[in-house]
């Protein structure tokens, strides 16, 4: 080591790499590395092209070996490392659709962020809305149901009406068997009582249809053995009368006496039957209580219509 590299400290010089710049020299003086290098000629001005080793026109024959020359650990060849740099179409267009999706993600978060109004309310708040508005549902509902209530009124009206009329006869026909202006027909029974030692008595024929009334009977008349016939209501009244006979409503009937009663057979037969009762008694005056069934029995003896002079309905 000369006195020189060791005063400025830089050691034994690097061997020189064709190809490779080591840097510039630190010694004092030293010439510039690209001055040095082997493969530019010095004093070549700039922009012209060095001639090529072998050229006539150069003189010099001399070539470099470059094959042998090592690149730096961690070198890429400029080649590859260009070729890398290059964008085909397929790489420009993926380039741009993922562009494309990256800003409709930033327009679509910017979309459906937050509303700050509705993040700054408080819970009570958000509670007491989310109240009225189920409140104001169901009045909705409600109202929807009295409409389509009313609709199907309006559109059955006329349904609505005819079904009136027909109750309303329903009724009146009810009301009239019931007061005795009207004639009647069904099941029910027939009710002859035969005198023994002692006539029939009104205080016997009374009791027989307090029983039937309350075994059901709908409708009754009674009629002497003349064919004189008079409907049975609920104001009909029975006295006794001269030779045996009875004062019905005021009309005199002959025996032997029958009584048509319309309702449940086998209740109203059960009911003049028990124990102490009306068959019981007239036979235990002697005379005789005949029953039988009929499933047709016809009440068509009519009572005039009653006018009231007190009473009124009730509205």
């Amino acid at each position: 080591m000369s006195e020189e590299q060791t005063e400025t400290g830089t050691g034994w010089p690097q061997p020189a790499v064709p190809g490779r710049s080591t840097g510039p020299d630190p010694r004092p003086g030293a010439p510039d590395s690209d001055e040095t290098s082997p493969l530019t000629p010095q004093g070549e001005p700039p922009g012209r092209e060095s001639p090529s080793p072998g050229d006539p026109e150069s003189g010099d024959t001399a070539t470099v070996d470059l094959s042998s020359v090592t690149p730096p650990a961690g070198a890429t060849p400029a080649a590859p490392a260009a070729a890398a740099r290059r964008f085909t179409s397929a790489g420009a267009m993926i380039a741009l659709l993922l562009g494309l999706l990256g800003f409709t993600l930033v327009v679509q978060l910017r979309t459906t962020s937050t509303d700050p109004t509705s993040a700054a309310t408080r819970q009570e708040d958000l509670v007491r809305i989310f109240s009225d508005l189920d409140s104001r549902e169901k009045r909705l509902r409600q109202d929807i149901e009295a409409l389509e209530e009313s609709q199907r009124q309006l559109r059955s009206g006329e349904q609505g009406r005819q079904a009136a009329l027909q109750e309303a006869t329903r009724r009146a026909d009810e009301l009239g068997i019931l007061a005795g202006t009207l004639p009647a027909r069904g099941p029910g029974l027939s009710v002859r009582f035969e005198a023994g030692a002692k006539p029939i008595s009104a205080y016997r024929v009374l009791d027989a249809v307090q029983e039937l009334r309350g075994a059901g009977a709908e409708a009754m008349q009674i009629s002497g053995g003349d064919g004189a016939a008079v409907r049975i209501i609920a104001s009909t009244y029975f006295l006794d009368g001269s030779g045996g006979d009875l004062v019905v409503d005021g009309r005199r009937l002959s025996g032997p006496f029958t009584i048509t009663v319309i309702g449940d057979p086998t209740t109203m037969a059960t009911a003049l039957k028990i124990p102490g009762g009306v068959a019981a008694s007239v036979a235990g005056d002697g005379g005789n209580v005949i029953v039988e069934d009929r499933e047709v029995a016809d009440v068509s003896a009519l009572h005039a219509p009653v006018k009231l002079e007190h009473a009124r309905p009730v509205s």
